[in-house]
């Protein structure tokens, strides 16, 4: 299935969330991305439907298998272009913001020629 841009940045908030701390709330979502709580139940309800992810008995927010390979795919490429970005010579902070913009709709080509330019040592991995 194939998701809006903002799907793919509520999965990878809540994957970036699920890394700092055991438990993840739609509160912390609209916290964390600076959206009004109506909007992350709205965006979490689209997701849940799509069978991205699941609430638990407690309201906490849980990545399904599909969910988890999306967000994973996402925060990779943000990691990815930022520090690409930054070897080019770009300030960290533009770095990471404008490689929020280009994660999402960068094509998988581009990603793996960058991927072997950062590290062309992997170039030989399966």
């Amino acid at each position: 299935m194939i998701l809006a841009e903002s799907g793919e940045m509520y999965l990878e908030t809540i994957l970036v969330l699920s890394q700092k701390r055991s438990e993840v709330r739609s509160v912390d979502v609209s916290e964390s991305m600076g959206v009004t709580k109506p909007s992350v139940s709205r965006a979490i309800g689209l997701l849940k439907e799509s069978g991205f992810v699941e609430t638990d008995e407690h309201g906490f927010l849980h990545l399904t298998a599909s969910g988890l390979t999306t967000a994973q795919k996402i925060y990779d490429r943000h990691r990815l272009l930022t520090e690409f970005l930054i070897h080019l010579g770009v300030s960290p902070e533009t770095a990471a913001k404008d490689a929020c913009k280009m994660e999402h709709d960068i094509s998988d080509e581009t990603v793996h020629v960058i991927r072997g330019h950062l590290y062309p040592e992997e170039e030989d991995l399966p």
